[in-house]
């Protein structure tokens, strides 16, 4: 499912229209140039249930088949906040809501630089209340 938004707010939360921001690393017009800037876009490409752009920009050594992701998922993305970055770490909080019920993802994530592109390798996630 593509949503484009205009010039509405991008969902990973940098306040810049989602045209400005995510918009072409998610239509591939544009490489990501940091980690940070990977994890940001794949975020926003969980909000749009866009699976095809997460999985390719997951590396090839950890990255599933599928994820089953879809405009009918009962999950809904609703905030991101980025806690720290580094070259190749990102640790963040995500909020959504499954099934209307409120929950976070709390996670450092790791990313690879390879063949002039970052990909998102793996993270462990913290414990966090809903």
């Amino acid at each position: 499912m593509k949503n484009t938004r205009a010039d509405k707010p991008c969902y990973c939360g940098t306040e810049q229209p989602y045209e400005n921001c995510c918009a072409a690393f998610i239509e591939g017009k544009q490489s990501a140039p940091s980690a940070e800037t990977l994890m940001r876009s794949r975020y926003s490409a969980y909000a749009q249930h866009n699976e095809d752009y997460i999985l390719s920009t997951w590396h090839a050594s950890t990255r599933p088949q599928s994820l089953s992701i879809n405009s009918d998922s009962p999950v809904k993305w609703i905030r991101l906040k980025v806690i720290s970055s580094s070259y190749d770490t990102v640790e963040f909080i995500a909020w959504y809501k499954h099934n209307g019920k409120a929950h976070q993802l709390h996670e450092l994530s790791r990313f690879i630089f390879e063949d002039q592109r970052w990909y998102y390798l793996d993270g462990d996630t913290a414990p966090t209340g809903s």
